[in-house]
């Protein structure tokens, strides 16, 4: 003797016409498993009913992944972004002291940036850095052997990378003057300026302490240090 369903019938019959619309719902799923759970009782061990649990844990974790390798795809592809633009507007002046004011201005803006700082070694520091003090702020002259200190700073292993990034307790005066108690990390791009010349040295600012960490990935910031070597290379002929 059967008894009369207690679903609405025209539910009922929607659900028997299209079984999809319950088998694609995980919480009613979820549901119906629990029922029969229940309806076992407590001394039988529904087998099925763990690998169905195990099963969705393994396609959770494999949707966060799916996820998580998504973002990570367009992330890197926004950056890649940023970059070629960064790079256009960097190429666009015809004089040095217009580069260097963009190099501070619109690169760094849409480098997103605090602060943009490009430090050449001289025998003569003194002398040329008063010739130059005039040019926007953004270049520095040191004597020979700061930047290797600066990028090492204290580490007694391996030569200096050509891109080191860091975050710090505040920023060093000698680079960032007013603004070093608000950088929080700073990426050094170490630049070759061409046989005989002394080594050059861009740094980014950034008071957001994450902005720059070693656990970055550094192969945009070593592309973005090339393009600038051989721009250089040019100014300095």
């Amino acid at each position: 003797m059967t008894t009369a369903p207690k679903i609405d019938p025209s539910l009922r019959h929607e659900l028997i016409e299209r079984p999809d619309l319950l088998l694609e719902d995980a919480d009613l799923m979820r549901a119906l498993v629990a029922a029969n759970e229940r309806a076992m009782g407590a001394n039988i061990v529904d087998l099925r009913g763990i690998a169905m649990e195990r099963l969705e844990a393994r396609l959770d974790r494999l949707e966060e992944t799916h996820r998580s390798v998504i973002a990570a795809a367009y992330e890197n592809l926004a950056g890649t972004n940023q970059l070629h633009r960064a790079i256009l507007r960097m190429l666009d002046p015809t004089e040095f002291e217009a580069f260097l004011r963009d190099l501070g201005g619109d690169v760094a803006d849409i480098l997103r940036v605090d602060c943009v700082k490009l430090v050449l070694e001289s025998t003569q520091a003194d002398a040329e850095a008063d010739a130059l003090s005039g040019l926007g702020g953004v270049l520095i002259v040191a004597e020979p052997g700061f930047i290797d200190g600066y990028v090492v700073e204290g580490r007694t292993t391996g030569p200096p990378r050509q891109v080191t990034l860091r975050q710090i307790d505040e920023g060093d005066a000698r680079i960032y003057e007013d603004l070093s108690d608000w950088i929080r990390s700073e990426a050094c791009l170490k630049l070759d300026l061409g046989e005989g010349r002394l080594p050059g040295l861009l740094i980014f600012g950034a008071e957001d302490p994450h902005q720059f960490t070693p656990q970055h990935g550094t192969d945009l910031l070593a592309f973005f240090a090339g393009v600038f070597e051989r721009s250089m290379r040019r100014w300095l002929q």
